[in-house]
This record gives structure tokens, sequence and C-alpha cells, in this order.
């Protein structure tokens, strides 16, 4: 069975696919040491268990807005291979604070070039009883972090619109970056590709497409108000930022983990069609 896009929060992997299957031609052997951490290994405060099986050339730890590149096994505890981007022959990339809370800690300890082994226990993973084919109880992985990429720093006017900013009938403000050089602006059944950053107006990064694999393609009129609006007043090129009030954005939506009040994004659009 496998999981993509829309799994539950936390998931292992946003881009790619966690597949729980029986073991299969080219499934990678597990190590030794697969049924419990050994003495030489690690622990955290939290119980994690790692070790270090190739050290890095890096020298910069990922943070939790980051997104890296990694290569990666993982193995239930009785050596049976339920994911590997290694036997697909395709590195994934993702956020560091936006997977299981294992790969969230054991990322942070990491440079880029190393090899890192990690004993997680259940409640840093699955957890004891999952349901729906996602492996239960202790999981263990080797992961190979290839690339970092810094999330991008909250700009100097997150708090409020600048007195440069402009301001549409709807309470929409926005700033343009940098012109782009293309005419045609997209219309509200335009399909876009973008690069875009959010911040809530403390500053704190609520989302990036910054460091993934592609980056997102959608219908304009599929986003919320505020997005609606402002990106049928760019063009290709375009890269502008937008102060979007409360009832533009996330404020009469029921999902408690999204933003309220005024959210600020950074948009660049790549392409119309």
């Amino acid at each position: 069975m496998c999981y993509g896009v829309g799994m539950a929060p936390r998931s292992l992997l946003v881009a790619a696919s966690l597949c729980v299957a029986a073991a299969r031609p080219g499934d990678i052997p597990p190590p030794a040491d697969v049924g419990a951490p050994p003495a030489d290994s690690t622990r955290t405060a939290s119980g994690l268990a790692t070790r270090v099986l190739r050290p890095g050339t890096g020298t910069q730890h990922p943070a939790i807005d980051d997104s890296v590149e990694v290569h990666y096994t993982g193995w239930t505890t009785d050596g049976a291979m339920f994911d590997s981007s290694v036997k697909r022959g395709a590195s994934v990339r993702f956020s560091v604070g936006g997977v299981i809370k294992g790969w969230t800690e054991g990322l942070q300890l990491m440079v880029a070039g190393e090899k890192r082994r990690l004993w997680i226990p259940a409640n840093l993973a699955y957890g004891d009883s999952p349901g729906g084919g996602r492996p239960a109880g202790m999981l263990v992985f080797d992961i190979e972090l290839l690339a970092i990429t810094s999330a991008p720093k909250a700009p100097a006017d997150v708090a409020a619109p600048p007195k440069n900013a402009k301001h549409t009938r709807s309470g929409l403000a926005y700033r343009v970056l940098r012109k782009g050089t293309g005419k045609r602006h997209p219309t509200s059944s335009s399909t876009v590709e973008i690069q875009y950053t959010g911040w809530m107006p403390d500053g704190k990064m609520f989302e990036t497409s910054i460091g993934r694999l592609e980056p997102p393609e959608f219908l304009v009129s599929a986003g919320i108000a505020g997005w609606n609006e402002g990106l049928q007043l760019m063009v290709v090129g375009d890269k502008v930022r937008f102060w979007v009030p409360g009832k533009l954005a996330y404020d009469a939506l029921p999902n408690p983990e999204l933003p309220k009040g005024m959210v600020v994004f950074d948009i660049e659009l790549l392409s119309v069609r």
C-alpha cells in the first residue's frame, strides 16, 4: 500500500510515496543492527537513537524550516524494507518540519554529505498501531543528506504593508519586488506555475515551495481569494509581496492548523497557461 500527497499530518514524505510491501527483488538488505540500537549509538532525550555511518563534509545543520534533499531506506525491526529512494533511483526533497518527528529531529543533527542510521521509536514515527498499512513500532532508517536549501527569511516589512504598497478595494495590499517581462495576466481560469513563501505577521514562516522537486502548478481560482485576486495582477517573471487580510486568506476555513488573520506571501509567477 502506498501513501502520497494526501497522507496524514507529519507523513514521512510529501512528494514521494511510502510503500509497505513484501520483500521484492532489489530490496536493500537490512543492517545487522536493525533489531535494536547498538551500544555505540547515541540517544537523544526524546528516545531517538542514531549512529553516524559516514561523516559529512558540510558545516551547516538544517533548521526546521529548511528543505533537504536525501536518499534513504527504511526497515521495520524484523528486517523488512518498506521504503527506499535508493531502490527507486531518485532522491527526494521535502521540508525538515514536514515529516515524522524522528526525521525532523534526526535531520537537524546532520550536515551535507553525512550518512546516518536512525532508530526511531514508535511515538516519533507512526505509533504502535497506526493502521492503514503504515509500518508500526520502531523504524530504522539509513539517511544520506545530499543538500540543504535554507528557508527564505522573513522580510523586514512582514508585520504590515509599507507606505509604498498598493491597495485594492478588497483590502489586498501588494508591492512589486521584481518586474517581469511577460505581457499576459492570468485569469481565474488560468493554470499557473509559481514559487512562493508564506509568513505570519510575527515573521513565522508557515509554508514555502522553495526546495521542492518541482514548483507547484494549480488553477488560479482554486487558491484563497487573496491569491485569486493577486495572481491576476501579475505577469510572468513578476515577483510580488502580498499582504492578505484574513477574510481573503484562511479565516473562514475550519482547519485549525491554518494561520488566522493577515498573512504575507512572496510569489514569483513562472508560467501561465
